[in-house]
């Protein structure tokens, strides 16, 4: 069985301060809300009811842990923009965030979700510019690849690409799609190798 597969839930937070502190290896999940990300930990995992998936925007509102095995985690972090949340809400978010995302030592890379049908968008680029200064990687999964024609989906991972190349080149993309089982072996590799595990 697949490390993935062995994914449980750990714990939910709202303050930087309740961090767990027996971690070794976390990797975090982040996106736009409604672009995926919950469906993406779930297909990784092969746990349909892992991480909450929901219609409504906006419904993960705590950092939440998964534990692959012990030391080793998944971090979920609340999706952003999603304009009906309260300010108040809101700002305590982009606080939790840019903060986790550019302090948290545990923290060895950022898994990216973007629609592919509507990639760096102005929140993904802010995203990805909080996370730079810390030279750790992120890979990007643009999701809903399934939507695309293959045309399409060629030209976007080549677009996407190319920018991250240009503007951070810390970064990587690849096309992801839960409906269709598509791309998955390719993200399972990167995670295997920033846990430092053997592939399985």
């Amino acid at each position: 069985m697949s490390i993935f597969q062995k994914a449980t839930f750990y714990t939910s937070v709202n303050h930087l301060k309740s961090l767990p502190l027996s971690v070794d290896i976390e990797v975090a999940f982040a996106g736009r809300s409604n672009a995926g990300k919950s469906s993406a930990i779930n297909t990784l995992t092969n746990r349909g009811r892992l991480a909450f998936v929901s219609k409504t925007p906006g419904r993960t509102q705590l950092i939440n842990f998964y534990q692959l095995k012990h030391g080793l985690f998944l971090v979920d972090l609340p999706g952003y923009g999603y304009a009906k949340v309260p300010i108040a809400i809101r700002q305590h978010w982009e606080y939790l965030l840019s903060t986790y995302l550019q302090t948290r030592k545990e923290l060895h890379g950022l898994i990216l979700i973007m629609d592919a049908r509507h990639p760096l968008t102005s929140l993904d680029i802010q995203m990805l510019d909080w996370f730079s200064v810390t030279q750790k990687p992120v890979h990007i999964l643009l999701t809903k690849a399934d939507k695309l024609k293959k045309q399409q989906a060629i030209n976007t991972i080549r677009e996407v690409s190319a920018y991250l190349e240009k503007f951070f080149p810390q970064s990587s993309a690849q096309l992801f799609s839960s409906s269709a089982s598509t791309g998955i072996e390719e993200a399972k590799a990167v995670l295997t190798s920033w846990f430092k595990l053997e592939a399985s």
